[in-house]
């Protein structure tokens, strides 16, 4: 049978917006060609795939060898995979403004895709799998962030202190009718600007973003939208702060971000948790693909409370538990000490180590972790014990 504690190797993904110091200085990890590391991805997704450290074995060859034994039975009926995506990710740019779609759409559109003959890795490609793709984001570092539409009473005020009156009409119509369909309606014409009038839009916008700002709220979104204009001087993205609550979680702090609710990562380390899927459908701040149609078509124009976008978690003795309203993961993080912690296996699991020195024990098993380091834990493991001095994230299902 194969081992239950099986220790990681992990691909580390060099994209344009990462830090190339931030996972170094937390954790030790060497850059030696000085490369972005942007993104640390723990799982079997085939885009980075994590590896057994004692044989080199790809973990997805692993589960494919005993499914049930690995996954455990209620895993492989329920997904037929692993069914999250453990990650770090580190983001000294923005990344682009995203919505994911939900699982039905998903499952429509890469069928749709696919039929298209449409090549999975090509840039016109929307739907990389049939998975939708809910995330959570434990902060490491402070990290900022977009989240869900603001209050369209808030979008109001922020595109009338902003000064776009090239948009005049659109934003009456919004503060005299601001319902969903009010605010799709407005969101589209936004995503839709061209030609003359987007560039005079724009114009109007950062005329206004370098003056002083009203209100606390306007100066926030407008500190971003300069920061975004040094890279993305003529992107249709520059008007998301106006549109989407900007938010700065402290380190240890959580969010959840829902399948059709747009977002985006602006700066910050963090663990992100995520059903097992790389479906994006982009909203601007990028020069890569997007089709404006689609995306409109995979978003709900809900407007979140700012007040409830942070997640409160339940305390249990040693362990913080996180809510999330998906049944593909679970997220804790979990303390240990010099007294051993059990913890009892639903599925599989995948703990990283955030800090110290931590060792997990099942039967004669044994794993030590430090900082950074992560391992996979087989359904027959049953139970595993902990114990160290250090914080463990865990990611299962």
């Amino acid at each position: 049978m194969t081992k239950a504690l099986l220790k990681l190797d992990n691909v580390i993904q060099n994209y344009i917006w990462g830090s190339k110091t931030a996972i170094g200085e937390l954790f030790g990890i060497a850059n030696p060609t000085d490369q972005p590391q942007a993104e640390i991805w723990m799982g079997a997704h085939p885009n980075g795939c994590s590896r057994v450290a004692e044989t080199g074995m790809l973990l997805s060859d692993l589960i494919a060898q005993d499914p049930h034994g690995v996954l455990g039975g209620y895993t492989v009926e329920r997904f037929g995979e692993l069914p999250y995506l453990f990650k770090v990710l580190s983001a000294e740019k923005p990344l682009s403004v995203q919505v994911h779609p939900c699982k039905a759409k998903a499952i429509e559109g890469f069928a749709r895709e696919n039929a298209q003959g449409i090549e999975l890795g090509a840039g016109n490609r929307n739907y990389k799998d049939p998975n939708h793709k809910p995330e959570l984001v434990y902060a490491l570092t402070f990290y900022k962030a977009m989240n869900g539409f603001r209050p369209v009473a808030d979008i109001v005020s922020l595109f009338n202190q902003a000064g776009v009156e090239t948009l005049r009409t659109e934003i009456d119509a919004l503060h005299a009718n601001p319902s969903s369909e009010a605010l799709s309606a407005f969101f589209t014409v936004v995503m839709n600007l061209s030609g003359e009038r987007k560039q005079q839009a724009i114009a109007e916008l950062l005329a206004t973003v370098n003056r002083a700002a009203k209100t606390a709220r306007a100066r926030e979104a407008f500190e971003l939208i300069k920061e975004f204009s040094q890279e993305y001087a003529d992107d249709i993205g520059l008007f998301s702060p106006l549109l989407l609550n900007v938010i700065e979680l402290e380190p240890g702090e959580a969010m959840f971000l829902h399948a059709e609710t747009p977002h985006a990562y602006v700066k910050g380390t963090g663990l992100e948790i995520m059903a097992n899927s790389d479906n994006v459908l982009r909203a601007g701040l990028t020069p890569k693909y997007m089709d404006v149609a689609e995306l409109i078509d995979n978003t709900l124009f809900h407007s979140i409370a700012p007040d409830d976008i942070k997640l409160a978690p339940y305390q249990s003795d040693n362990k913080l538990s996180y809510p999330i309203p998906v049944d593909d993961f679970g997220f804790d993080i979990m303390a240990a000490s010099a007294q051993s912690k059990s913890q009892y296996v639903r599925g599989a699991e995948i703990v990283m180590c955030i800090d110290g020195d931590v060792v997990l024990q099942s039967g004669d098993e044994e794993v030590r972790l430090i900082a950074g380091e992560s391992a996979f834990i087989c359904h027959h493991a049953k139970v595993y014990h902990y114990q160290g001095e250090g914080t463990l994230a865990r990611a299962f299902n």
